[in-house]
């Protein structure tokens, strides 16, 4: 399970004041030296990650965060860093010292709580005070699952482990598909790969290898042919396949080498569905019709990989972008969990697929542009609209290409 992607792994951040317990908390509850521990304030810096798995969830991630409580600037650094782990967190553990809840606890139980992330309170250090009953009272009214544990000694790991299985959301438990509901089982999926410069030596890339394992785990099966070799796979197919996928970069060839009764889509848009919100995404690919030389546009990459020849977030995109516009247009990249805070300047955000992050990220960022007034959309869906092929790329998924319609009617 260590192998699995992190972004297919339940992200569950760890949080509280310097010096509660929490590296210590994490260590009993993956059984290794994950942390430093130390009696001094402030020991863990930077947030620290550690997978493992957690039956019957499977994989999952732990998040080990500095103390919100961290002073001066550079403590406001670490804090900072702390905060951008709300955006990626599935469930968010609370960690006290028992008997002294107060403004920084509340602070971060009203900040989960407003992004609707479920939330575990846990009162450690009982070995070495007591729990204030009524605190833990009220929280328990709430509906906030309270655990009580000694870190150091071990006692209480067991009923917070049993209270993360409670908490996990259900898509972790029942996880959607990729692509399998869209190809019946015993029917073909034509799957379109490129190998040019910015395929990785000797693999495909992830959101390629998800499709494949997603297809075969719904009795489906597929076919994996280059963009200059579609046509002939096609014509040596018995009966047609129930849908084409393609790198969003191969998009025009393969859209006019795919038969027009045959649906076709591309990994980015299939990764619309699957990290974020294929509907909402679509209404941000809607604004490109608005957009006017000199306007600015956000382009964000969840990978931090080294930009190469044609690359599709700097070079092509941004081409495609102009092209339709008519004249220039000004791009920001920002890579990683690096975000902007102040979106207001800028027209509109494109993401690429995030097929290294967890879904509880993408939708932090379509949140923060709604709030900001900003429409996003993704790589595959920019694309697909600035080439004039959006309607047929969303036609294998009927409410984005309700969304579409409704717009142009």
């Amino acid at each position: 399970m260590r192998s699995a992607p992190k972004g297919l792994r339940l992200h569950i951040g760890l949080f509280g004041r310097r010096n509660v317990g929490k590296s210590s908390l994490l260590n009993a509850l993956t059984r290794q030296t994950v942390s430093i521990v130390s009696d001094i304030a402030g020991t863990t810096t930077d947030p620290v990650e550690k997978p493992m798995e957690l039956l019957p969830i499977g994989p999952v991630l732990f998040i080990d965060t500095a103390g919100i409580d961290d002073v001066g600037a550079l403590g406001e650094m670490r804090v900072q860093k702390t905060r951008q782990v709300f955006d990626r967190t599935d469930v968010g553990i609370i960690v006290s010292v028992a008997g002294d809840w107060g403004e920084f606890e509340e602070a971060i139980l009203a900040e989960l709580r407003e992004r609707r992330i479920p939330v575990i309170v846990v009162f450690n250090k009982t070995d070495v005070a007591g729990v204030d009953a009524a605190q833990e009272s009220r929280l328990k009214d709430s509906q906030i699952p309270c655990i009580e544990t000694s870190a150091a000694r071990g006692e209480g790991i067991l009923d917070l482990r049993e209270a993360l299985i409670k908490s996990a959301p259900e898509e972790f438990i029942n996880t959607p598909a990729i692509i399998g509901d869209l190809v019946p089982a015993g029917e073909m999926a034509v799957l379109v790969i490129p190998i040019d410069l910015e395929a990785p030596k000797g693999r495909l890339i992830l959101p390629q290898v998800q499709s494949i394992r997603d297809i075969l785990d719904n009795d489906a099966y597929c076919m994996v042919v280059k963009e200059r070799e579609l046509r002939d796979a096609l014509d040596r197919l018995k009966r047609p396949p129930a849908l084409v996928v393609t790198d969003s970069q191969a998009f025009l060839k393969v859209a006019g080498d795919t038969p027009d009764d045959v649906l076709m889509t591309s990994f980015s848009i299939l990764f619309a569905r699957f990290k974020g919100d294929l509907v909402e995404f679509v209404k941000g690919a809607l604004a490109i019709e608005n957009l006017v030389p000199g306007d600015r546009v956000l382009i964000c990459e969840s990978c931090s990989h080294h930009p190469i020849g044609e690359d599709i977030g700097r070079v092509k995109l941004p081409r495609w972008l102009r092209q339709y516009v008519g004249g220039k247009l000004e791009f920001t990249h920002v890579q990683g969990h690096d975000f902007p805070d102040d979106l207001a300047s800028y027209k509109l955000a494109i993401h690429c697929g995030a097929c290294m992050w967890n879904r509880r990220e993408v939708l932090s960022r379509i949140i923060r542009c709604q709030q900001a007034g900003v429409p996003i959309t993704n790589y595959g869906l920019a694309i697909a609209y600035s080439l004039g092929i959006f309607e047929r790329a969303l036609k294998p998924f009927p409410a984005a290409l309700e969304t579409y319609r409704a717009h142009v009617s």
